[in-house]
């Protein structure tokens, strides 16, 4: 399938969801996580929910971190470049969301793409080989782009793999893992 059929058919397959399977499902990937070996590391990127969209709820894996005493960052979306500036979640930071119903810091401590160890990725869709279909904007493939070479992309779903995304483009970076409920994918 392409990434336009792929787009419909996951926000479709989301908007069945209940508020309770999203919960519930959120949960799950949340421990899922807890058996990766990836809580070595020290800067952690993290989503924040995008509701409207019934995307996984983060703010369990966002527990995790912070149990963990992980540094959090977070992302504000800079739509003239398509890039994203990242800022350390602290008690002190601002969230708002933007026209999009993003939410984002207002601002903060910056955190330079090079020093994130471990990047938890959105995505509608993904197949077999980790190629990932993301809203469309690119922001997390210019991101993941700047990232050092052993940063861990690890995509979130609710939804299993598709066979194959037809239309790969060579600026598309692929993921290292996708979590399940039912399943940790490796790439």
């Amino acid at each position: 399938m392409d990434k336009k059929s792929l787009r419909q058919k996951a926000k479709a397959e989301r908007q069945k969801l209940t508020q309770e399977e999203i919960e519930d499902k959120s949960l799950v990937i949340a421990n899922q996580l807890l058996r990766m070996n990836i809580w070595d590391k020290l800067y952690y990127h993290l989503f924040l929910t995008i509701e409207e969209q019934k995307e996984i709820n983060t703010e369990y894996i966002l527990q995790i971190l912070a149990g963990k005493d992980k540094e959090i960052v977070i992302s504000k979306c800079e739509f003239a470049t398509l890039g994203m500036t990242h800022f350390l979640l602290t008690d002190n930071t601002k969230i708002k969301k933007n026209s999009y119903n993003v939410p984002e810091p207002v601002d903060g401590l910056e955190v330079p793409d090079v020093k994130i160890d471990v990047v938890f990725v959105p995505l509608l869709a993904y197949d077999k080989q980790g190629n990932r279909v993301g809203y469309g904007k690119g922001f997390y493939d210019n991101f993941l782009s700047k990232c050092k070479p052993e940063t861990i992309k690890i995509g979130l779903s609710f939804f299993p793999p598709e066979e194959k995304i037809e239309d790969v483009s060579e600026n598309d970076v692929k993921l290292d893992f996708c979590v399940t409920p039912e399943e940790v994918f490796r790439f």
